[in-house]
């Protein structure tokens, strides 16, 4: 049996890459936040695919013991793991703080799959893949630390610039994983799937988003358009050995040694170590 886990699968293009695994006779563990939410999709998916191996787990990024929790789940359940798809996102427009003290983007977009993709390493292997979904926001990102991990940023709550810090951490963590990774036959990418039309880009004003719904989003990227660079990553043949790379439009993008050497790379594995090693203890 091959083994899939997407995050944020309920809906936008996580819901869009849990069908297409499925559809290639995977069986498809679609992480969500809102479970029950998830179920009707779940059903849509079986439908459409045929595959009846696919269900619904709930998982809170924003909570590290919830990931621990779903971790220990999957290895209590599962020998190996062939696909592993972090594509859960959130961008707030308020500043929030989870119960591990971190700021709810920084959380969900980078720590929570940190944490997330560390625990999961026991089952992978020879052949498994991790893709990571970026943003072509994290050319704007900074780290700021202490700061990045408490507040987004340094100064006061901005979400754009908390969402491009965050999406810049979880693209220096691919490079420095697949690196980590590569003498394993573990592959690591990042996809970055454009503008897309999702619930995350709305900003929660009535009237800018009547006007977003009705002249923007009819121009820009469908989920299922967003979602295929990721889903070339997990299922093509000819991506199968192919590690440490950052994609858009299903082609590699030399992001320049700023971002393959970051500066502040191995600082920011360090840091987010000491946040998530209680809950890799024992593990």
């Amino acid at each position: 049996m091959r083994l899939a886990i997407i995050t944020g699968a309920g809906k936008g293009m996580g819901f869009e890459e849990a069908k297409a695994v499925a559809a290639k006779g995977y069986h498809t563990i679609m992480a969500c936040h809102h479970p029950d939410a998830a179920e009707e999709k779940r059903q849509e998916i079986v439908r459409e695919t045929g595959n009846e191996n696919v269900e619904v787990v709930g998982l809170e990024l924003a909570d590290l013991s919830s990931v621990r929790r779903f971790a220990d789940d999957m290895k209590a359940r599962f020998d190996h793991l062939d696909l592993l798809m972090n594509n859960a996102g959130i961008l707030p427009s308020k500043f929030g703080i989870t119960t591990d003290n971190l700021e709810q983007t920084v959380a969900v977009n980078y720590v929570g799959h940190y944490l997330l993709t560390r625990l999961l390493l026991p089952l992978m292997g020879e052949g498994s893949r991790i893709v990571n979904m970026v943003s072509l926001t994290y050319k704007y990102g900074f780290l700021d630390f202490p700061d990045f991990f408490t507040r987004g940023r340094r100064g006061s709550f901005w979400r754009i610039p908390i969402y491009s810090n965050s999406k810049l951490a979880l693209t220096l963590f691919t490079f420095d994983l697949a690196a980590r990774l590569k003498d394993k036959g573990i592959t690591v990418n990042a996809a970055d799937p454009g503008i897309v039309s999702t619930d995350i880009i709305r900003l929660d004003i009535k009237l800018l988003d009547a006007f977003a719904d009705h002249f923007y989003r009819p121009i820009i990227r469908t989920p299922r358009q967003g979602a295929d660079t990721a889903i070339h990553l997990l299922l093509d043949e000819d991506k199968a050995k192919q590690t440490g790379t950052f994609n858009r439009s299903n082609s590699i993008i030399n992001v320049g040694n700023k971002f393959y050497r970051h500066k502040k790379m191995q600082e920011l594995w360090d840091r987010t170590e000491d946040i998530v090693r209680p809950y890799l203890q024992t593990c």
